[in-house]
């Protein structure tokens, strides 16, 4: 994805095959501008793309990640939280 946005410049998606969320949630992190999935109401069904779809449970898993992305990936900015900020006043106190 990396290569392809910078080699064409342009935005870059992913459209999944696999079985799991995990590749597409790191299509994600990796900055892909679309996520495309297909979709089932049961795996077990009759077709070519059923076992490579998601079914309900399984969308709301890789939407809920997807989600989660900006805030997992931060700003880049280091902040102690206000949770962290006693333990690192004890800590810093034997510095």
């Amino acid at each position: 994805m990396i290569e392809l946005r910078s080699r064409y410049r342009c935005p870059v998606g992913y459209s999944g095959h696999e079985s799991t969320v995990s590749p597409s949630v790191m299509a994600g992190m990796m900055g892909a501008c679309a996520v495309e999935r297909h979709i089932t109401l049961d795996r077990a069904m009759y077709g070519s793309d059923q076992a490579a779809s998601l079914e309900k449970a399984g969308l709301e898993s890789l939407v809920a990640q997807l989600r989660k992305i900006p805030l997992v990936a931060g700003d880049g900015c280091k902040r102690t939280t206000p949770g962290e900020e006693a333990v690192a006043r004890k800590l810093r106190y034997w510095l």
